[in-house]
């Protein structure tokens, strides 16, 4: 390696972080034929070196025969059975390295559309003067050696430079000197008006679309009864909930925001165009492709164009989110929706309306209509409850009927049993839960703008993010290693070199102006004037300075640029520099990290030769605290996948570095949408599946990947977060199960996220999964209570009806009991709005996060409720039974020496029962497959709990004598003994119930009923070929 010298300033805390990018000296004395059998090799070898070197190996994949190849694929494909196992993620990228794929998969990317201009965005980050020209000759290096390797190789030099140059040649055709009128009314007609559609719906068509969901139109068939059978106290009840839920619901609706309204918000109506010779205002609406528009500081660009020549400055925030302005130069493509902040320059206009970037943009942002999975999941629990309490209430009516009861009896009786057992508040406890979630979670950095994503949050278990600005810093850093070819040169001087080949005392142009006017001691600047400066040019494609030392006269020229452009500045005989610089740029280049060439040529020598610096080295680092917080998301069962437009290379080398994983690959197998309909490729989870949960992250991506990569995994029955900032990101944060946008993202990224983040990193959803679960567990806990409260009220009554009748009980010398036992509709319903007026307050219960992403097992919520809710059932048929056979003198109560109880008494026990059980229940709900008493309640719950039930308790003592809907009633206050009785009575069971929860939990967990066992966490062994076909 040659000589480097260390920075004058001490290594930042960024710069500290990557120093293990550093790799072993590269060895000069690569062997350069590669054959079948080294390439199988290296393939198959070991996944480390597979992982690093595979975008090099597959570049002599083209040097083997066809009889080779097949060989090769062959022998990946059959290396997992040789060994008697499944396909792992390693075998899948083995074949990817190779460029082999499925069936399937070649299909799906025989129909891949080419990329245009308008599925790419130039950010502040991207270097105009050095492109990705450095990583492309490193690359070009490795396969095809050094100068000195090329030429025992009879290799010109040529081909590096074909290779750093290879550009596909798109044919568009500049504009200069604009449309005829007749010729831009054809192409209008061709393409459209240059706008984006929008579907809007009325708000106050909005707001009536949450009364005929399918649960609000069961709460309106239960007012409907409710009015005709009079019961008007309870129809008030049920109309104050259906408009709660309604009001909950609009108001998320119109929180959540518009992404499409947001993208069509900073676009602008007017445009300055040439038309039959002249220049004039048009609305921009009326732009066709070809149209030659005029592009002038403060000016909006209508439409998505090509710069004709020249350069301009163009703020880019709406689209990127970033607030510096990006340079423009000919050829290059600006986007519809940024704006012009300096220079003016022609452009021709290359795509309007729904094939720019914006409209694009907005066709993947249509919705779907889909609900959320919460929503899917209380609805079922819902049609679950309904179908059961219909039809049990509906043998009850009959039998009834039949039984001779009046039909105004029967049917009073029926629907407040059916109203009072379907848990109608279930919506309102759930987003009250959630709300105060997302308070808590706002404290912390993130804002929800959408209430059910903190469940999807709860169950992500593949994250998605961003690379630059949400894993990375988003900015370079210069680092240590400065390889400089010039005797008595350090990084210092070289860093001088480079500032005085850019304007010094003006702001910085570009990403790499930033970094060197950023780096350098500017106090070396002072004794040097620019006589000239040569500005970067696409032609040129670097920067060049010509300079006086003012203290001593010297003149000399600095130049900055790409690697192999200041190369062909050297001297021809200059092949040791040459040399040396090609290795150095192959050497970081297999590390992801950037060089930037300086030169400077003494104009006084006489000789006026270019000599070589030095290279600068650098790279935008990971943030501080990302590798910790990967590492936190691999903790909770959540895999992290980067996803990044940037160089493979780059992303490569910043995975190696956050320990995600060695298997990025880059975008050239992954589908595209279809370029006339829109739409994904069919079985987009069967054909990319394997590929999509193999990666550890893909380069080189556009918007429509990012979409098609959550699209997939989603399709696999997977939860899927995604981060994002910019209006490319929009549409995978939309359709993503959970969007995340992170600090500065643009308005249309926070208008179709679920989370908006204030803070900068991703350190922040580590907290929001926690916190996220802890509101899973509450909402769950809170679900297993409702489910088995309606099951106990339910089958009690309906059991009750039939197996006990008062009447067959009456003591001699009373007056005779009812034939079937009922309870007073105002009992039920305070039994029901006590609950429900608790259970609020399990929105702040103690709570522990899951360890692993959480996910719904219905029948085994089901089974737990259901035995929480039979042993509650029993034992209240159990003391209906010991309450009516109490003046029995053989009886339970004579032999404890209690007196018998009267009948309005009894109805009163009942209710006290029945609500202390209730009560007592939600304690045992809460605390999972764990004891009650190992889990403590929060104070305010057992706040709620202790009024609820002494409210129950009261009542039930002072209840005076009466016979509301003809059933009698007395307070227990006449004979404490039953009260005392009742309360010791359901702790007992209270017990029992709580160790047959715990022993069902046991029983399930060995059996793994249900799955109850298995997690959403991301194989990272094995990829199953019985569900998914190994790509």
């Amino acid at each position: 390696m040659n000589d480097s010298t260390a920075s004058a300033a001490p290594a930042t805390e960024d710069e500290d972080q990557v120093a293990s990018m550093r790799a072993p000296p590269t060895n000069h004395n690569r062997t350069r034929s590669k054959g079948f059998s080294d390439i199988s090799g290296m393939i198959l070898r070991d996944a480390p070196y597979n992982a690093r070197m595979m975008p090099f190996a597959t570049s002599g994949l083209d040097r083997l025969s066809e009889k080779d190849q097949a060989a090769l694929q062959d022998e990946i494909l059959n290396a997992a059975n040789k060994s008697g196992r499944k396909k792992t993620k390693s075998d899948i990228a083995a074949m990817m390295a190779a460029g082999f794929l499925g069936e399937d998969a070649k299909k799906g990317s025989g129909r891949k559309r080419q990329v245009s201009n308008a599925d790419q965005i130039t950010k502040f980050g991207y270097a105009p003067q050095l492109g990705y020209d450095d990583l492309k000759m490193a690359e070009a290096i490795v396969v095809h050696g050094t100068a000195r390797e090329r030429e025992a190789s009879n290799l010109s030099d040529m081909v590096i430079k074909e290779e750093i140059e290879k550009k596909e040649e798109d044919g568009f055709v500049y504009n200069h000197v604009g449309l005829t009128s007749a010729e831009a009314a054809k192409l209008l007609e061709e393409y459209g008006k240059n706008e984006l559609p929008e579907k809007a719906t009325p708000k106050w068509l909005l707001f009536l679309q949450q009364f005929y969901a399918p649960m609000p139109i069961m709460i309106w068939l239960a007012i409907i009864i409710e009015i005709s059978i009079q019961n008007y106290i309870d129809m008030g009840i049920l109309l104050l909930i259906q408009f709660t839920n309604a009001s909950i619901s609009f108001y998320e609706l119109n929180k959540a925001g518009n992404a499409v309204a947001a993208l069509k918000s900073s676009l602008k109506p007017q445009a300055t165009c040439k038309r039959d010779g002249k220049w004039d205002v048009l609305d921009a609406t009326l732009l066709v492709p070809g149209d030659l528009v005029l592009l002038g500081s403060g000016s909006a660009i209508p439409a998505d164009c090509r710069v004709n020549n020249s350069e301009i400055d163009v703020d880019q925030a709406a689209l990127t989110g970033e607030s510096l302005p990006v340079t423009f130069y000919k050829g290059d493509s600006c986007k519809m929706g940024s704006t012009v902040v300096r220079g003016e320059v022609e452009a021709t206009v290359e795509f309007t309306g729904i094939n720019t970037f914006f409209g694009k943009t907005a066709s993947l942002l249509a919705d779907t209509g889909e609900v959320s999975h919460l929503q899917k999941v209380l609805m079922k629990i819902m049609m679950i409850l309904v179908g059961f309490s219909v039809t049990l209430c509906l043998i009850n009516f009959a039998y009834l009927m039949i039984e001779g009861e009046s039909l105004k009896e029967s049917l009073s009786f029926t629907i407040v049993l059916l109203v009072a057992s379907i848990p109608l508040a279930i919506e309102i406890v759930t987003n009250t839960t959630l709300a105060i979630g997302s308070k808590s979670l706002s404290h912390h950095g993130a804002i929800v703008a959408r209430l059910s994503a903190i469940e999807d949050l709860a169950g992500m278990s593949i994250l998605c993010s961003d690379k630059t600005g949400t894993l990375t810093l988003n900015k370079m850093v210069l680092q240590d290693e400065t390889p400089v070819y010039n005797e008595g040169e350090n990084q210092e001087s070289v860093l001088v070199y480079a500032a005085l080949a850019a304007k010094w005392k003006e702001p910085p142009r570009d990403a790499l102006d930033r970094l060197t006017l950023g780096s350098v001691n500017m106090d070396l600047l002072v004794d040097y004037e620019q006589v000239d400066f040569l500005p970067f040019d696409p032609t040129i494609k670097r920067t060049e300075g010509t300079l006086k030392n003012t203290r001593t006269g010297a003149e000399f020229k600095t130049t900055k640029g790409a690697p192999h452009i200041i190369m062909n500045l050297l001297s021809p005989s200059d092949m040791e520099t040459k040399e040396k610089i090609e290795a150095d740029v192959a050497h970081f280049g297999e590390m992801g990290i950037r060089c930037m060439a300086i030169a400077k040529m003494d104009l006084k020598d006489g000789k006026n030769e270019w000599k070589m610096m030095g290279l600068l080295t650098f790279l935008d680092p990971p943030r501080p605290d990302t590798k910790q917080t990967i590492i936190d998301a691999n903790k909770y069962g959540v895999n992290v996948k980067m996803i990044t437009g940037d160089h493979l290379l780059i992303a490569k080398q910043t995975a190696k570095v956050l320990a995600m994983g060695d298997k990025i690959f880059g975008s050239d197998n992954l589908p595209m949408l279809d370029p006339e309909t829109k739409q994904k490729p069919a079985n987009l989870g069967k054909t990319y599946g394997n590929l999509c949960l193999a990666a550890d992250g893909f380069a080189q991506v556009f918007p429509e990947h990012k979409y098609l990569i959550v699209e997939t995994l989603r399709e696999l029955g997977y939860s899927v977060g995604m981060t994002g900032d910019g209006v490319n990101d929009a549409p995978a944060l939309k359709r993503a199960d959970v969007g995340i946008a992170v600090a500065g993202a643009t308005d249309a990224a926070r208008a179709a996220a679920a989370i908006v983040l204030t803070e900068e990193g991703l350190s922040t959803i580590i907290h929001g999964i926690v916190v996220a679960r802890e509101i899973f567990s509450r909402i769950s806990n809170f679900i297993t209570y409702r489910i088995s409260a309606t099951l106990q009220l339910l089958c009690f009554f309906f059991i009750a009806i039939f197996a006990f009748h008062p009447i067959d009980y009456t003591p001699e010398g009373y007056e005779e009991w009812p034939q079937y036992f009922h309870m007073p509709v105002l009992m039920l319903m305070l039994i029901t709005l006590l609950n429900d007026g608790t259970l609020i307050t399990i929105a702040y219960d103690y709570a522990t996060a899951s360890e692993t992403p959480n996910k719904w097992n219905i029948p085994a919520l089901f089974v737990i409720s259901s035995i929480l809710g039979m042993v509650s059932c029993l034992s209240s048929l159990l003391v209906l039974y010991l309450l009516l056979d109490s003046h029995n003198p053989n009886g339970f109560f004579a032999k404890v020496g209690m007196s018998g109880v009267d009948y309005g008494q009894i109805t009163t026990a009942i209710y006290l029962k029945v609500s202390v059980s209730d009560f007592l229940t939600l304690f045992s709900a809460r605390t999972g497959s764990k004891f009650f008493w190992q889990v403590k309640p929060a104070p305010i719950l057992l706040l709620g709990g202790i009024i609820a039930l002494t409210v129950s308790s009261v009542l039930s003592i002072v209840w005076p004598t009466s016979a509301p809907d003809g059933i009698e009633t007395e307070g227990l206050k006449s004979n404490m003994g039953v009260f005392g009785f009742i309360w010791l009575y359901c702790i007992v069971f209270w017990f029992i119930q709580d160790l047959a929860k715990v022993a069902a939990y046991k029983v399930m967990h060995k059996i793994n009923f249900n799955g109850i066992n298995d997690t959403g966490v991301v194989g990272n062994v094995e990829l199953m070929e019985k569900d998914i076909p190994v790509v």
